[in-house]
C-alpha cells in the first residue's frame, strides 16, 4: 500500500486498476453496505470479493471516493435481490472492511480485495436503495488471558485434530505462532474462518462479541466437526482394510497356486477350469459361438473363484457347452411307420392324421426346409398334445412340451440379460438343452392362454421363433448368440383360435381337431382308455370288464365333453372300486353294467338335453358350439301387453344381442307379407330368453333360431320339436354360414333330434363328416329364412303372397298423390293364397331356393 506525501488516503488509476491508500483513523458511523450471501471474512483476513449487482458497484465506488471503508452484512434469504433488501433481511452484526484494490473485469464486474477491520452492528438504513447504513463499531473487548487459557488450549488441541483429519482446510491459524495467544478472540475468529461451515453458523457466530462466548461456541463446533471426521475416517479405514484384505488374499492365493504347481498338486478350481477347457475343445461349435466361449474362458481364468463374477461366467460357459449347437437326431422318414404310430395312438381324427402325414411327406421330399408350422385347434381332451408326441415318435425325434398357459413375461421366451442377478435363458433354450438335439419336436401347448403385462408381450417374442424366414438366427437375451431353430419342428395347440393374436395366427397353419362322436368315444374307451386305467391300478382284463351297454351309459350320463378327459376320470373311478375289492381278497372278476354305475359313481352327473315332447308356440330348438363341444339350447319367446319393448335375457354377449335385433327388424319388415299385423309390435312387449342363464353365450349362429321364435310367437304357429337349427340371419333374410357344424350335429344326435337345419353355404362341411355321424340324421340346408320356416313351423305363414295395386297413371313423384285414396292404393294388401298364386314367379318376385334334404352321407358319394 502506498501513501501520498501527506500520509492521507488517495487513489490512482493505472491501466484500469484502482490502487487505494487506506486511512489510519477510526471507523465512521455511516458506511456503504455490500450485501453478502456467505459472510466468510473476519478481522485481519484479506479476501477477494466479486461484485456484480449495479447497486453494489455504486457502493464500492462511493466508498473508494470517501474513505475506502465498506460494511459487509450477510443476508438471511439469499434468494432476495439486493435492490429490495430491508433491515430485517440482514443479520444484525457484520464486518467493516478496508478496500485495498479494485479492478474491472472484461464482463463489467468488479473484483475487490478487502481486509477485515472490526465487527459493526447495524443501527438502521439510510439513503436511496438502502445502500448506506448507520453502524456501531464493536471493538475487541479486553479479556483476562488466564480466565480463557483452558479454552484456548482446548481449541488448539481440537483444531489440531481436525487439521490432521481434514486435508481441505485453506489455512491453519495455529501456524501463525505464539502471537495468537495474546489475542484469543482473534484466534477464535481465524479458526471459524478456516472451517468449511454452513453460512448460518458463521453468521450467528459473527453476532457473538464476548471472547469467552466466542471460544465456547468455537469448541462446540470443533467437537462436532472432529466427531464427524473421525466417523468418516473410520468408515474409510474399514473399506480400505477390506480391500487390502481381499488383495492380500488374492496375492496369497496366487502364491499358493504357484507353490502347488511346483509341487505337482492341483486345486479344485484348476481342475474345474481344465475340465471346461477339455469340453470346449471337444465340443462342435459354430465359429462365432466358439470365439465367444474362448473369450469367456480367458475371463474365467483371470477371475478369482471367490468372486461373484466367477460363478456368472462359469454358468454361462456351461450353458454354451450344454446346448446342442450341432447335435441332431436322424429322422426316420418312413410314412408307413408314421401312419402306424398315428393309428395306434389315436382312433378317429382321420382329417387331422391325413394332414400330419401330408406334412411329414413334404418334409421328407424337401428336406424339411422352411416347412409350415401347424397349429392344432380344438376342444380340451381331443388328443392335441398326444398327436404332437406321436409325430415325434414317428420321426424318431426328441419331444419337448412347453406350456404357454399363464405366461405373461417376454423373458419366459427370450430369457433374462446377464446383467440381472440370477439370470437364466428362456424356456425355449432350456427345452433344447433338455432335448440334447437341435431338431426336436417342440410342442407349444395352450397358445391361446398367453397374456401380456408391463413386463412385455410373450406373443411378440414368439413371432421370430415361429417365422421360418428368420428363426435360423434366434438370439436369447441370456446367450446373446444366434441359435438355428430352423431344424426344430414346432407344433402349436390351442382351444380357441380367436384368442391367438393376429400376427401370430398369420404365421401358422390351423388344423381343426373336432370333438369325438359317441361311437368314437366308445372305441377309444375300449382300445385305449380302459386298458391304460387297468394297468395304472394293477388290474387285468380278468379283474374288470365293462359291458357295451355299461360303457355307453357311462359316456352318455356321466360325461359331457368333446374330448375324453372326463371319461378317463370316470373309468379311473370304476377301476379304483375294482382295485379296492381285489385288495380285500375278492379274486372274482367284475363285470360292470349300467345298473352298477349308480353304485360306483352315484347318480348320473349330466342329464341329457332331450328334444321337446310336443310342439309349442315361441319355443325353438337351437344348436350351439362351446369350448367343450356342441350343445342344444331352447330359445323361448313370450309376449305381453306393452309399448313394443324387447327384453333379452340369458347372459347374452354383444354379438348375440345384435343377432336378436337383426331378427326382430327383419320380421317386422316382412310382417305384412307373412300376414302378420304390424300394429301388434307397437302394442306388445317381447321377451326372448335362452335358458342356462348362468352360462355366458355369444355368437351370431342363433339368429335364425331367434327369428323363428319371434315369427312363431306373433303368428301363433307352433314349432316342430324334432327340428333343430343354426345359422346367422341378415337383414335381407339370408341364412349365413356358421362354424362348429360337427359339434352341433353331435349335440343334436345326443338329444334325439332327427332333423337339423344348417346354412346352405355349410353344405361342404357335411362332406367331411363321418358316415356314422350322419346315419339316421336328416340334414336340410337353407338359403333364406323362408326355407327354415317351411320345415320347422307347422302351417308356416307363406311369404310374398301379396297383391300390389297399380295406380291409374304412372306416378312421377310424391306430389301427384293428392288424395287419401291414392295413398291407400299403394299399400300392400295381404290376400289368401290361391292355388294359381302359390308360385312367386307369377308376381315377378325371385323364386326361393328349394330345401335340400340329405338323408345320409351316401348322398354325396
Amino acid at each position: 500500500m502506498k501513501l501520498d506525501e501527506y500520509g492521507k488516503p488517495s487513489a490512482e488509476m493505472s491501466g484500469g486498476e484502482l490502487v487505494l491508500k487506506p486511512d489510519v483513523v477510526g471507523l465512521p458511523s455511516q458506511m456503504d453496505i455490500l450485501p453478502m450471501v456467505d459472510l466468510n471474512i473476519f478481522p485481519q483476513l484479506v479476501y477477494p470479493i466479486s461484485v456484480e449487482n449495479p447497486e453494489a458497484k455504486l457502493a464500492v465506488h462511493r466508498s473508494v471516493d470517501k474513505n475506502s471503508i465498506l460494511a459487509l452484512f450477510a443476508v438471511r434469504n439469499p434468494d432476495v435481490g439486493p435492490d429490495g433488501l430491508t433491515e430485517e433481511d440482514y443479520f444484525p452484526v457484520g464486518m467493516a472492511v478496508m478496500i485495498h484494490k479494485v479492478w474491472e473485469t472484461e464482463n463489467g464486474n468488479l473484483k475487490v480485495v478487502a481486509q477485515g477491520l472490526s465487527r459493526v452492528k447495524m443501527l438502521g438504513l439510510r439513503g436511496e436503495g438502502n445502500g448506506v447504513a448507520l453502524v456501531e463499531t464493536l471493538p475487541e473487548p479486553q479479556v483476562d488471558h488466564e480466565s480463557v487459557r483452558h479454552l484456548v488450549l482446548e481449541a488448539k488441541r481440537l483444531f489440531g485434530q481436525m487439521a490432521d483429519l481434514s486435508p481441505v482446510l485453506p489455512f491453519n491459524p495455529i501456524q501463525f505462532g505464539a502471537g495468537l495467544d495474546e489475542k484469543p478472540g482473534l484466534m477464535a475468529d481465524l479458526m471459524m474462518a478456516a472451517m468449511p461451515l454452513k453460512r448460518i453458523v458463521k453468521a450467528e457466530y459473527m453476532a457473538l462479541t464476548g471472547v469467552e462466548e466466542r471460544l465456547t461456541r468455537l469448541l462446540e463446533v470443533l467437537t462436532a466437526e472432529v466427531e464427524n471426521l473421525e466417523a468418516g475416517r473410520a468408515v474409510t479405514k474399514r473399506i480400505k482394510d477390506n480391500m487390502d484384505q481381499r488383495h492380500r488374499e488374492m496375492h496369497l492365493r496366487e502364491q499358493l497356486k504357484a507353490i502347488e504347481a511346483e509341487l505337482g498338486d492341483e486345486d479344485e478350481e484348476s481342475s474345474d477350469y481344465d475340465e471346461l477347457a477339455e469340453r470346449l475343445e471337444a465340443k462342435q461349435l459354430p465359429d462365432e459361438v466358439r470365439e465367444a466361449a474362448e473369450k469367456e474362458m480367458k475371463r474365467l481364468k483371470r477371475t478369482s473363484s471367490h468372486s461373484a463374477e466367477h460363478g456368472v461366467i462359469r454358468n454361462y460357459i456351461e450353458w454354451i457347452l450344454d446346448l446342442p449347437w450341432m447335435e441332431a437326431t436322424e429322422d426316420i422318414n418312413d410314412l408307413s411307420v408314421a401312419r402306424e404310430v398315428l393309428d395306434r395312438d389315436h382312433y378317429g381324427l382321420e382329417k387331422v392324421k391325413k394332414r400330419l402325414l401330408e406334412f411329414l411327406a413334404v418334409r421328407k421330399l424337401t428336406g424339411g426346409a422352411k416347412s409350415p408350422i401347424l397349429c392344432l385347434v380344438g376342444p380340451p381332451g381331443v388328443g392335441k398334445t398326444s398327436l404332437g408326441r406321436s409325430v415325434a415318435e414317428a420321426l424318431g425325434r426328441e419331444f419337448v412340451r412347453l406350456s404357454l398357459g399363464g405366461v405373461r413375461d417376454e423373458a419366459e421366451i427370450r430369457g433374462h440379460r446377464r446383467t440381472y442377478v440370477g439370470a437364466m435363458p428362456g424356456r425355449l433354450i432350456s427345452g433344447l438343452k433338455k432335448a440334447k438335439s437341435n431338431n426336436p419336436v417342440f410342442l407349444l401347448d395352450e397358445l391361446d392362454k398367453m397374456t401380456f403385462s408391463a413386463m412385455g408381450d410373450p406373443s411378440a417374442a414368439l413371432l421370430e421363433v415361429l417365422d421360418p424366414e428368420q428363426n435360423d438366427t434366434f438370439s436369447d437375451h441370456y446367450m446373446e448368440l444366434p441359435f438355428d431353430l430352423s431344424n426344430v419342428l414346432f407344433i402349436l395347440t390351442a382351444n380357441v383360435l380367436e384368442n391367438i393374436p393376429g400376427p401370430l395366427r398369420d404365421r401358422v397353419e390351423v388344423v381343426d381337431v373336432s370333438g369325438y362322436t359317441m361311437e368314437e368315444k366308445l372305441e377309444i374307451a375300449k382300445r385305449h382308455l380302459l386298458p391304460k386305467e387297468l394297468e395304472r391300478h394293477g388290474l387285468s382284463a380278468d379283474d374288470l370288464a365293462i359291458t357295451p351297454e355299461g360303457l355307453r351309459e357311462l359316456v352318455e350320463s356321466y360325461t359331457r365333453e368333446a374330448g375324453c378327459r372326463d371319461l378317463t376320470r370316470r373309468l379311473g373311478a370304476v377301476a379304483r372300486d375294482a382295485a379296492v375289492k381285489k385288495a380285500e381278497g375278492n379274486e372274482e372278476g367284475q363285470t360292470i353294467g349300467p345298473k352298477d354305475l349308480n353304485t360306483i359313481l352315484g347318480p348320473p352327473r349330466h342329464m341329457r338335453e332331450l328334444k321337446a315332447a310336443k310342439p309349442q308356440v315361441g319355443v325353438v330348438t337351437g344348436l350351439a358350439w362351446t369350448a367343450a363341444g356342441g350343445d342344444i339350447l331352447f330359445i323361448e319367446a313370450v309376449a305381453m301387453p306393452g309399448k313394443g319393448q324387447v327384453s333379452l335375457t340369458g347372459q347374452l354377449g354383444e354379438v348375440m344381442q345384435e343377432s336378436a335385433k337383426a331378427a326382430i327388424s327383419y320380421v317386422r319388415s316382412r310382417a305384412m307379407e307373412w300376414g302378420l299385423d304390424p300394429e301388434w309390435f307397437k302394442s306388445h312387449d317381447i321377451h326372448l330368453h335362452i335358458p342356462q342363464g348362468a352360462i355366458p353365450k355369444d355368437g351370431p349362429s342363433a339368429g335364425v333360431t331367434l327369428a323363428t321364435a319371434i315369427i312363431s310367437l306373433v303368428s301363433g304357429k307352433k314349432v316342430r320339436p324334432d327340428v333343430a337349427m343354426t345359422g346367422e340371419i341378415s337383414l335381407r333374410g339370408l341364412v349365413l354360414p356358421v362354424g362348429g357344424v360337427k359339434e352341433k350335429l353331435l349335440a343334436a344326435r345326443r338329444a334325439g333330434i332327427k332333423k337339423v337345419m344348417i346354412p346352405e353355404k355349410n353344405q361342404a362341411d357335411l362332406m367331411e363328416m363321418p358316415a356314422e355321424l350322419l346315419k339316421g340324421l336328416k340334414v336340410s340346408t337353407a338359403k333364406t329364412l323362408d326355407d327354415v320356416l317351411k320345415v320347422a313351423v307347422i302351417d308356416a305363414p307363406v311369404g310374398r303372397n301379396v297383391v300390389r295395386q297399380p295406380l291409374a297413371a304412372p306416378v312421377q313423384d310424391d306430389s301427384q298423390l293428392n288424395s287419401q285414396d291414392d295413398w291407400e292404393a299403394l299399400r300392400i294388401q295381404p290376400v289368401q293364397p290361391r292355388e294359381s298364386e302359390l308360385n312367386p314367379a307369377s308376381f315377378g318376385l325371385p323364386v326361393t331356393a328349394p330345401v335340400t334334404v340329405l338323408e345320409t352321407a351316401s348322398n354325396f358319394n
